[in-house]
């Protein structure tokens, strides 16, 4: 419990300041998914080019977009690129069932890491980066959350979906259980909506004075992140969500802390990140927030 104090306390402390809110019409412009993928302020009256339903984006946005920096539509998930850090804002991924299943014939030993060439050279991450550096490469959209094609499996492969993670005690343990918790809500609910990202939280040093501090690594100087949020919305059979909200600290992390150490309201992200995440979800339509029922008079 003590590790979870730490990380609430943390983000609760420093991010009790003003709110602001962006008014801009988020759902004004369009996405395009071929490279590069900008968003464009303009009706251009052309046909998405995607290998997915028409609807890809707007499904899997529907709860609007947390920000409009440097978004891309991937082959099956849409994510926002910060080429200050080379590592994601943020990640969408919308889960059914059928996106999940197992098939034997699609595999992740197939798959390679590969640089996003619709980034500018500048400020795109490189294998090279992650060489020697003694942390993963970490998915943020989930390599095994998308395995209904060999193609929406290998693109989560691309570096623009990556972020350094610590391997042992996070990504390979913690960060994973995670992600296998994510499916196993995504076998019991009509749809899922996934957002992960990076966080870069602040932290007292001895000088008494708090400090945001965090390495880089490779000679691109790709940010390792301080801390990862993941919020999960999960949608009922009765069109009422479900959601779930973690932020975990990119450090090992022992094996018997649970999952539920690490819940947090969604606005202690929310100010961390500079994000406003599910933004166009009503509090009428939750049934639940962290495993607590909503009580709501709208009801």
């Amino acid at each position: 419990m003590a590790l979870r104090y730490s990380v609430v306390a943390g983000a609760v402390g420093f991010f009790g300041g003003m709110l602001y809110r962006d008014k801009r019409p988020l759902n004004k412009f369009e996405v395009f998914a071929a490279n590069p993928v900008q968003p464009v302020l303009i009706d251009t009256g052309e046909p998405m080019e995607i290998d997915q339903p028409e609807d890809f984006v707007s499904k899997t946005m529907q709860f609007g977009f947390p920000g409009v920096d440097n978004v891309r539509s991937r082959k099956s998930f849409v994510l926002s690129y910060d080429r200050r850090n080379r590592v994601p804002h943020w990640v969408f991924e919308h889960l059914t069932k059928e996106h999940i299943a197992y098939d034997e014939n699609i595999s992740r030993s197939k798959s390679e890491f590969f640089e996003d060439e619709s980034i500018h050279a500048y400020f795109r991450s490189t294998n090279s980066d992650y060489k020697h550096s003694g942390f993963d490469r970490g998915h943020l959209a989930a390599a095994s959350n998308h395995r209904s094609k060999q193609e929406y499996l290998d693109d989560t492969f691309v570096l623009s979906n990556i972020a350094p993670q610590v391997g042992k005690g996070f990504n390979r343990d913690a960060w994973n259980h995670l992600e296998k918790h994510v499916r196993k809500l995504v076998r019991h609910y009509k749809n899922v909506y996934v957002c992960s990202g990076p966080l870069y939280l602040p932290r007292m040093e001895p000088d008494g004075k708090k400090y945001v501090k965090y390495q880089v690594i490779g000679p691109h100087d790709v940010a390792v992140p301080t801390h990862f949020f993941k919020i999960v919305v999960a949608e009922r059979e009765n069109s009422m969500f479900d959601m779930e909200a973690y932020v975990m600290p990119n450090a090992p992390i022992d094996d018997k802390v649970p999952l539920k150490a690490f819940l947090v309201p969604k606005d202690v992200i929310e100010r961390a990140a500079g994000l406003l995440l599910f933004e166009k979800l009503p509090n009428s339509a939750l049934n639940s927030v962290n495993g607590r029922l909503v009580h709501s008079k709208n009801k």
